[in-house]
């Protein structure tokens, strides 16, 4: 698997439109990343809610009840915009709008407080797997063009669970028989051979940000580190790309990065 390091310049918006996929390196100030791990660590001693837990989400690896050994493992602080102004700011900042504003090739965009919107914290021992998906498949859009941003607030690497992706696979046709009950990838199918045997892994130092559209499928390991990883994720669409109403793409509203 190879390690990608693409730069922002004018051939960005067909890298995006072809790969579903870039990176930034740096992008995010060294004295921001510190604020952003300061106020994060303070969110876990003493655990501020609202939280999901490892226990909560059913994946490969994780405890089976939060009453099992390690199921008040946090797995996501939620709502992060509204948490603390920091994560406000990096959602909102000029440097991440800019490159928005190439990739999705309009300067109207929206976050979205609905989805995604969360700080991910891979713990040690019981952090679990999680399988090949596309974050589209629970989201009610009028359009499936969507952006999120993964954030890494320390080094992400094979060792602690970096994402790894299919490049191109979100332009991809894969009809429902190919995934699992839960919309996942079916690994034990030949006609998934060819996606799989295209995944690279991304791993990121603190403050590289990927881009990466909702239809792309990526994965994530275990954390087999002895430190705990910590990553900020959210989500953006285009202004008349609207959630579909009654739905949880609607329950918060989104906030204009203008």
């Amino acid at each position: 698997m190879s390690r990608p390091n693409f730069q922002l310049d004018h051939f960005e918006p067909a890298l995006f439109a072809s790969q579903g996929y870039i990176v930034r390196k740096g992008l995010i100030p060294r004295p921001m990343i510190a604020s952003l791990r300061k106020v994060t660590e303070q969110a876990l001693d003493p655990l501020i809610g609202p939280v999901e837990f490892e226990a909560e989400v059913g994946y490969p690896g994780a405890p089976e009840t939060r009453d099992a050994s390690g199921g008040d493992t946090p797995r996501r602080l939620l709502h992060a915009y509204a948490r603390d102004s920091v994560f406000a700011d990096l959602a909102t900042s000029q440097t991440i709008r800019n490159t928005l504003v190439e990739i999705m090739e309009t300067d109207d965009v929206y976050l979205s407080q609905n989805h995604h919107n969360c700080v991910m914290t891979k713990h040690p021992g019981y952090s679990s797997s999680t399988s090949w998906h596309q974050d589209i498949r629970y989201w009610s859009f009028d359009r499936a063009e969507l952006v999120s941003i993964w954030c890494a607030l320390g080094n992400e690497t094979r060792e602690n669970g970096a994402l790894s992706v299919i490049p191109g696979s979100h332009i991809e046709s894969v009809e429902r028989g190919r995934l699992d009950r839960d919309l996942f990838l079916r690994t034990d199918l030949d006609e998934n051979q060819s996606l799989l045997e295209r995944q690279v892994q991304v791993e990121l130092d603190a403050g590289d940000v990927m881009f990466f559209h909702c239809r792309l499928f990526h994965a994530a390991g275990r954390n087999e580190s002895d430190a705990v990883k910590y990553s900020a994720v959210f989500t953006y669409h285009d202004g008349d790309n609207h959630p579909i109403p009654g739905t949880r793409s609607e329950r918060y509203p989104a906030i204009p990065l203008n």
